[in-house]
This record gives structure tokens, sequence and C-alpha cells, in this order.
């Protein structure tokens, strides 16, 4: 078998495997940014439905329809309304378990529903948040007492009290108070109207029936969360399934993160608590935390026995108040980091995963987040973004330009060398490492500027993953929404052709106009001298089509833009050059 035939079975097989494996590799560790949120039939964008952002009631712990259940307890409700969030608390038990986001749509239609992030106990997506005392001595209020409420609607302007009793004469008392945004604050006060001490534990907790829909990946935690002792700990669903997880810390919070939504309770900044993450006997999840004396505590127990997190002594006729907050809302990067700073929550802003090229990440997020400011379009935003890069990578695209057009020149010569000593591969070499030199080639330069790339178009690629602020934002045209593939697929005829294509078949008008521009790039490249590099070269424009089609749009218009500056420059260098022009025309000879 000739070498030539080996490159050729070696390309094919190496070509079969990227196209077959890319798939799998991409499918965990770079899914695409946002499952499509629009569909092309017939020429027209068509929103496609979210089903998993609002269960339905036959999902298998739901027992009754929501709105039956919300329609019941109507006259057991306080009613939430802020410029964010919508919903209700339920005075039976003291839940906030009706919770809507005015911001955000489950789809890009104007008149699709709300997000809902909670729903009552016994509904579909069963999810709330509940704070009260635990104790050893006294019935603490559990989630069947009838709380009385101050007023009938908390606003940013109007608190709410619940009151509570019991019969050993202890008073239980919850002030809630919500922001403009999504942060709650929870004053809790037991006052001991007994004739003897009581021991006595403020306690908070976010349970949900069911596992997150969003897809938990590589690039982006969707799960159990908990910062403790100022770690940050990203868990998966099968490590609670397995056992509780516990931590003693001062201050931190617990909670649940989706792809874009955050509940968390977080107790006071200067309490010593036991936060754990656990599965309910009714097989829900619950985050939870215990405020905690360590004086009297018991090391290593399960926090949720009130005796074993050491308890506060509560004297007669003394009252005991405790101050903490309830997060639930959007992972808004600039609000997050606002909650961190104004109120001293541990790493709040790490319930988005940034993971370790946050240092990249975060600055370009908020450049491109002020170009959208100033323009009004995040697409003309990425494509500003791109020329910023460019620019600043300009001094070095001109040394790799030089690079390519040397070794342009020394082509002849290297030609003629590969043939003298084609008998001879480590002579060669060696005569090509020696021309090198005496020309004063660097094979190795052109690759700086692909090396600086890498790491800016992950950085990208997270920011359009991770952020809000990313998702639903339309481009131009057909492009409805940046941080999801192209759907306007060739193969189908864009939704005229009654079929959808395979996910390997399916390319958009985007991904194809990416492969043009790669093309062009490669061609003002200097021609390799092994042929089988050559047929790499030739294929990897169109490979890069199919590989890239399942990445999102706003991705793939950075590159696109990247390559016709990359096309311009060359042009104009070779303008302003036109020696080296003349050098490229005769190496290609």
């Amino acid at each position: 078998m000739t070498e030539d035939r080996r490159n050729m079975i070696t390309f094919v097989v190496l070509a079969a495997l990227l196209l077959i494996g890319w798939p799998m590799v991409t499918g965990y560790l770079f899914p695409a940014a946002n499952p499509p949120a629009t569909k092309i039939e017939a020429g027209k964008s068509v929103a496609v439905p979210n089903p998993a952002a609002d269960p339905t009631a036959d999902s298998p712990k739901a027992t009754r329809d929501r709105n039956v259940v919300l329609a019941e307890t109507r006259g057991e409700r306080v009613l939430i309304d802020t410029p964010m969030l919508q919903g209700s608390v339920n005075l039976r038990g003291a839940r906030i378990d009706d919770l809507q986001l005015k911001k955000y749509r489950e789809t890009v239609k104007k008149d699709s529903p709300l997000i809902r992030l909670m729903s009552p106990s016994g509904a579909a997506g069963s999810y709330f948040a509940q704070f009260t005392w635990v104790s050893g001595d006294i019935q603490a209020p559990g989630g069947d007492v009838l709380w009385k409420a101050s007023g009938p609607k908390l606003t940013p302007d109007t608190p709410v009290t619940l009151t509570a009793s019991n019969a050993t004469g202890q008073v239980f008392k919850i002030e809630l108070s919500v922001d403009r945004d999504y942060m709650f604050t929870i004053r809790q006060t037991v006052a001991n109207n007994s004739g003897k001490p009581v021991t006595i534990n403020p306690y908070a907790m976010v349970t949900r029936a069911e596992k997150s829909t969003d897809l938990d990946q590589w690039a982006a935690n969707v799960g159990p969360m908990a910062v403790y002792n100022d770690v940050a700990d990203y868990m998966d669903y099968s490590e609670i399934e397995t056992a509780p997880q516990s931590f003693d810390t001062r201050g931190g919070w617990a909670g649940f993160t989706d792809h874009y939504w955050l509940t968390a309770v977080i107790p006071g900044k200067n309490a010593n608590v036991q936060i754990s993450q656990r599965q309910s006997p009714s097989k829900s999840f619950q985050a939870d935390y215990v405020v905690s004396n360590a004086a009297t505590a018991t090391p290593g127990a399960d926090p949720s026995k009130p005796g074993n997190v050491g308890g506060y002594m509560l004297q007669p006729n003394k009252a005991q108040v405790y101050t903490s907050h309830f997060f639930a809302g959007a992972k808004d990067v600039d609000l997050l980091g606002a909650y961190e700073t104004n109120l001293g929550i541990q790493k709040l802003g790490y319930a988005i995963d940034w993971g370790w090229f946050g240092i990249i990440e975060k600055p370009m997020f908020y450049y491109l987040d002020w170009l959208f400011r100033l323009v009004g379009n995040f697409g003309v935003a990425i494509i500003l973004l791109t020329f910023t890069i460019r620019g600043l990578l300009f001094p070095i695209a001109q040394k790799q330009f030089a690079s390519m057009a040397n070794m342009r020149a020394i082509q002849p010569k290297m030609k003629a060398l590969q043939e003298r000593y084609k008998d001879d591969k480590p002579k060669q070499q060696q005569e090509i490492m020696k021309l090198y030199k005496e020309e004063k080639v660097n094979p190795l330069a052109g690759c700086l500027p692909l090396l600086l790339q890498i790491p800016i178009m992950f950085a990208l690629y997270k920011v359009l993953l991770l952020t809000i602020e990313m998702r639903h934002q339309p481009f131009v045209l057909w492009i409805k929404d940046l941080s999801a593939p192209d759907p306007a697929m060739i193969l189908n005829l864009f939704g005229y052709l009654p079929f959808t294509p395979p996910s390997f078949l399916a390319i958009g008008v985007i991904p194809v106009l990416l492969g043009v521009s790669m093309y062009y790039q490669i061609k003002l490249n200097p021609a390799p001298m092994d042929e089988m590099q050559k047929q790499i070269f030739a294929i990897m424009p169109w490979m890069l089509m199919f590989l890239m089609a399942p990445f999102a749009v706003g991705l793939q218009v950075y590159w696109i833009t990247s390559n016709v500056v990359t096309i311009a420059q060359q042009w104009w260098l070779y303008k302003k050059h036109p020696v080296l022009s003349q050098q490229a025309a005769t190496a290609a000879k």
C-alpha cells in the first residue's frame, strides 16, 4: 500500500470518527447553549413550545391541578405583587408556594405564559419555601398551622406580618418583606410567654418535588447547591438521593439552581448554622438550614433532629428575633453581585457556574452587555465585540500574516528539499528545519492567534450558555434567539418540506455562511506541502459547518465576523505590500 493511499485511508477514518463522535462529545461538554426557541415552518418563524418550563398535571408527583389548589386556598393567601414577581403566600404553613416571574416567558411569543418558579404542595411541579422553628421542648408551627396575616398583599412598600401561637404560651411571628427584584427578607420572632425556659432554633427550607428538567452538564451546573465556609459546592441530585449532605458554617446558603433560575434560603451572615441538602421521606428534594448553638451541638449528628444542633435557651417573658433572606428569581449577573456586596451573602454570584474561565468570561459579558445597551441588539453587539477583539489582536495578526507570507515564499525551496530527500525522511526534516532557520521563518508563528482565539471562543460560548441576559435575544430576520441554534434548516427547504432532518444534517443558513467564510480564509493561507494536509484543509470548512451547526447562533456570528475581518485584513496587507502578493502567486504555481 502506497503512503498516499495510507494517508487517504487515515484521513477518511479520522473524518468519520470526528463527524460521528463530535455530537457525543458536545452533548456533554459543549451542548447547544439553549434548546431551539423557534422553528421554521413554510418559511416563517414559529415559537417552539417549552413544556419543561411548566410541568403538566399528569406529572408523576402531581396529585391535583395547580389552578384547583390555588383556587381552593384563595381565602388563605396573601398576594405578592412586585415589579418582577407575582403570586401569593400560603397562610397554611406560612409557605411561599406560588410565584411567577413577570419579566420572563416560557417561549419567544409575546403572549406566552410567564415562567412559573414556585407551586403549592400536591400540585404539578410542587416547589415551595417555608420558615419556622425546631424545638425539643415545645410544639413549633408546622405545615398544617393556619397563620394570621396583617395585610392582604405583600409589595415592596407593604410588608406583611404572619402570626401564630401554640398551647404552651409561645407566640410566633414572621415579618415578610420583599424588594423590587427577587429578594425576600424574613424576620422571625418567637416570644416565650410561658413560665419556664424553652429551647428553640430558627429553621428554613426550600423543597421541590421533582428534579429540574434543565440539562445538568459539565459547562453549566443545574441541581442542588450549597455555599459553606466560603466554598461553593455544586451537587448532583444523585448525591443527595444517596445520603444527606450537611455542613457546619457561619453564613452561606443552600438552594437549587436551574439553568436560569435560582431559589436559595440564606441565613444571617453572622449566624452559626447547619446547612443541608437532603431527600425527604416523600422523595422530594430539600435544601434547609437550622440556626445552631455550637456550644451545645452534637458533632456529626443529624441536623434534622432539633436537639443535635444545640438549642438556644429562651427565658420566660423574653423574645428571640432572627433575620434571614430568601432568593427566588432569575440569575441576573449584576443583581447577584449587588446582593453579594450589599447584603454580605457569600458567593451568591457562584449560582452562575462561570468555571475556570471566569476571569475572561465576566469581563467579556460586561463589555458585551454594555455594547447591547449602546446599540440595542445583541447580534450587533457580538459583531462589535469581534471587531474589538480583532483590533486588540491586530499586532499579533500582522506577525501571523508575515509568517504566512514567508512560508509561501520559501515553498519552492521546501519542495526541492522534499524531492531531493524523499527517500530519507530524517534528513529531509533536518534540511527543512535548517531552511527555516536560514530564512528566519517560524512555522508555528501562525498558530498564536488561533491559540489566543480558543479561550476567547470558549468564554463567549459560556456567556451565551449561562447568562439570562442572552436568553431569547433576537438578531435579524428569522434569528429570534442568539443563544440557540439556527432554526432555518436547508434540507427541508426552510420548513416547506414536511420532515425534520436528523441532528447531524440539521444545517442552517448561518452554519453555511460559517463554512463559506472559513473556506475563503483558508484559501489565503499558504498551501501545505503534504497531500494529506491539503485534503484536510480542503474539507475542514465544510466539516466545521456540520460541527458548529448545533451551537448558538451568537457564537457562529462571532466566528463568521472574525473570518471576514481576517480576509479583509489579509487583502489590505497584500495591497499594502504587493511584493508579498507576488511571492504568494509565485509560490502557488
